[in-house]
């Protein structure tokens, strides 16, 4: 790894814990609850190993185009990786159509076909609209009136969801997309493959030095 790109992370990379210190009326048991809710939302879905001990936080947007290509990289990771957790919070900053997108792809999740529709949509090199999105997702096999209908009956969860997600990466002083949690660090910004890894290996380090 270049000597830059260690500094870089080593630059953005913050504590889990003292970002949350700093989040207004977040102590104690509010703090607990708080990296819980980053870490292990039972609504938001992840790939990888379901008990890995090493958990990376995605917020991203499907019109992002730095989140299209690390997508593939995360991937190539939880591979290599048998002991990751991906995580992947649905951050919708680049208006309706990122927000529509958002909530057909978390409506897909009631069909079980969610990796499928956010594989469709992250990995699109074409211009996102809703007839493009509604294309996209039926190519990858989501049913799309279901996902439709899903997505109006299932609003209440969906858009308490996506709060929860944008109250974090607030919290966190996220700028833009994508931006990380990489065990208990934040890493606002972008990361190469050779970048994932040395966050992954100090993540790993320092929670060893926590036991």
């Amino acid at each position: 790894m270049k000597k830059s790109i260690i500094v870089y992370v080593a630059a953005l990379m913050l504590s889990l814990g003292a970002v949350i210190s700093f989040v207004p009326g977040v102590q104690g048991e509010s703090a607990d609850a708080f990296r819980e809710s980053v870490l292990r939302d039972p609504d938001v879905p992840s790939f990888g190993n379901p008990g890995g001990d090493i958990t990376i936080v995605e917020y991203f947007d499907y019109q992002c185009p730095y989140c299209k290509k690390v997508a593939p990289v995360l991937v190539k990771l939880a591979g290599e990786d048998p002991k990751l957790r991906i995580v992947m919070k649905d951050w919708p900053i680049f208006g309706g159509v990122s927000q529509y997108a958002a909530k057909m792809v978390l409506a897909a999740k009631y069909q079980k076909k969610y990796h499928e529709a956010h594989a469709a949509l992250i990995g699109a090199s074409t211009k996102l609209s809703e007839s493009v999105v509604q294309k996209l997702l039926a190519e990858a096999g989501v049913d799309v009136d279901r996902a439709t209908s899903d997505m109006e009956t299932r609003k209440p969860e969906i858009e308490a969801l996506l709060v929860r997600n944008n109250e974090q990466a607030e919290a966190f002083g996220f700028q833009g997309t994508p931006a990380f949690i990489i065990g208990t660090f934040r890493v606002p910004g972008v990361l190469d493959a050779a970048g994932f890894k040395q966050a992954i290996a100090d993540a790993r380090m320092a929670a060893r030095k926590e036991k």
